[in-house]
């Protein structure tokens, strides 16, 4: 990322074709394009236009609405389904609200008018760009299986969740046994479940045990099983979910948790690969790969004597770390969409996310992660009242969002009431910045400067408060 007299470089790997039968014109936007970090291809009709998206691999089009021969502008959308499979944007001197609806409604993204605004190109452009790589990476997950499994199972497309889907693709084939450490609602069982689809193992069943939501004194029988008359109430023969897991995985979620007697028990089944059910003389063999995964330091609790050393280095193997969500907020978009799609799916009906509504959720700190992230999306949906989610809708069940509602809406009547009611392009960047800074302000002074309050106000945590004032040294 750096600054141009033009604005922010903000991608610098996406190619679009810019349609425009005016040399001038294609000049100039080429320019404020090719500073911006884009790769341009230029095209003066439409004919070179179809040939460019032969040679080339566009990712957005800019089309002027009137091009030759005819310089009709119904022919022109005629010709919009041909640029199918990326966003595109109509450009045109007409001011003419029908025509924008033809362009929307033939599948155009976005228009835009003569004469162009830099500032404005640029929203526009990164709007569409971002959308269209979101779309893209929804598709990828979708494509050819009723659900998503294996490694994409582990949604996003920041760095670390790309190094964690690509660990998981690699030790999924061997049976090396692989410790998940991390936050609570950060993905570790969607990890352990991707591995075992991944695995040879695949056809075989995966078995999850929460080993702190089973009292200590049942975990024993739940595990291996027991024989008739082990104690008051056995009358029958019982087999313990290892036995159910033989071939297949095991998942120890929250192992931390376990109690030490059963830690003793579980260390002789991974050294010997036997053991006894509960009241029972005959020793039975099992063939089972070990996934443990937990949100507690267990370098720390065998260091206080409250988890075994020799366990530890025999579940380790490898270790996949998640992060929270706040560390990799770029996902947060895809878990949206996706998420979305599952809702919509779910309930028949068709959805969708303002553009300030997915801002919001970006700007939250999901102490919860992406588990809270999901409810929260899947709890607004349910309260949605039409197939757009709004701000309002937000502030039903997120009150703290009704400040940043009412602040938007105020920053508005002053552009459109104030004493210079002349539009003036604006970055919008620095305007989001400008009205954090505004809400921050406000909460600290109502709040005396108590900065746990005015987190609890403004709907985001206190550290994530103090990550901001000190961005924008508040």
């Amino acid at each position: 990322m750096s600054e141009t007299k033009y604005g922010t470089i903000v991608n610098e790997e996406a190619r679009i074709l810019l349609v425009d039968d005016e040399p001038a014109f294609r000049q100039l936007a080429q320019q404020w394009l090719t500073a911006l970090g884009y790769d341009v291809c230029v095209a003066a009709d439409l004919e070179q236009a179809k040939q460019a998206l032969t040679q080339f691999n566009i990712d957005l089009v800019l089309l002027d609405l009137s091009m030759p021969p005819h310089f009709d502008p119904q022919q022109t959308l005629a010709a919009l389904p041909e640029f199918a499979n990326r966003p595109v944007i109509v450009i045109t001197g007409h001011a003419d609200r029908n025509l924008a609806l033809q362009a929307i409604a033939n599948g155009a993204w976005d228009f835009i008018a003569k004469p162009l605004d830099p500032d404005m190109l640029v929203v526009v452009v990164k709007r569409a760009l971002s959308k269209h790589s979101l779309d893209q990476e929804v598709q990828r997950l979708k494509q050819n299986q009723p659900s998503v499994k294996g490694a994409d199972r582990f949604i996003g497309h920041s760095s670390s969740t790309r190094n964690i889907r690509a660990l998981i693709e690699r030790i999924a084939p061997t049976d090396v046994r692989v410790l998940v450490t991390g936050p609570s609602g950060t993905g570790k069982e969607v990890i352990s479940k991707a591995i075992h689809e991944l695995s040879l193992r695949h056809d075989k069943a995966f078995i999850s045990v929460h080993c702190g939501a089973i009292p200590a004194d049942l975990l024993e029988s739940e595990l291996f099983g027991y024989s008739k008359g082990a104690f008051t109430g056995a009358d029958k023969d019982k087999v313990g979910l290892l036995t159910l897991a033989d071939g297949g995985t095991l998942f120890l979620d929250e192992i931390g948790e376990m109690p030490e007697a059963m830690q003793i028990k579980l260390l002789r089944v991974l050294q010997e690969g036997t053991f006894f059910p509960v009241g029972g003389r005959v020793q039975q063999s099992i063939d089972v790969r070990v996934i443990s995964a937990t949100n507690a330091d267990l370098i720390e609790k065998v260091r206080q004597g409250e988890f075994r050393e020799d366990l530890y280095y025999r579940i380790k193997g490898v270790n996949i770390e998640t992060q929270t969500l706040a560390a990799r907020l770029e996902d947060v978009p895809v878990l949206l969409q996706v998420f979305l799609q599952r809702i919509q799916t779910q309930q028949s009906k068709t959805l969708q996310l303002t553009p300030d509504v997915m801002q919001w959720f970006r700007d939250q700190t999901w102490q919860g992660n992406v588990r809270e992230l999901k409810n929260a999306l899947e709890s607004v949906a349910a309260i949605a009242q039409s197939s757009e989610i709004t701000m309002e809708d937000i502030s039903l069940l997120f009150p703290s969002a009704s400040l940043t509602v009412n602040s938007v809406q105020d920053l508005k009547n002053h552009k459109m009431h104030g004493e210079n009611s002349t539009y003036a392009p604006v970055n919008l960047d620095e305007q989001v910045k400008q009205l954090e800074i505004q809400l921050i302000k406000q909460a600290l002074t109502a709040t005396n400067n108590n900065r746990s309050q005015a987190a609890r106000q403004l709907g985001i945590s206190r550290q994530g408060l103090i990550k901001k004032i000190e961005r924008y040294g508040v």
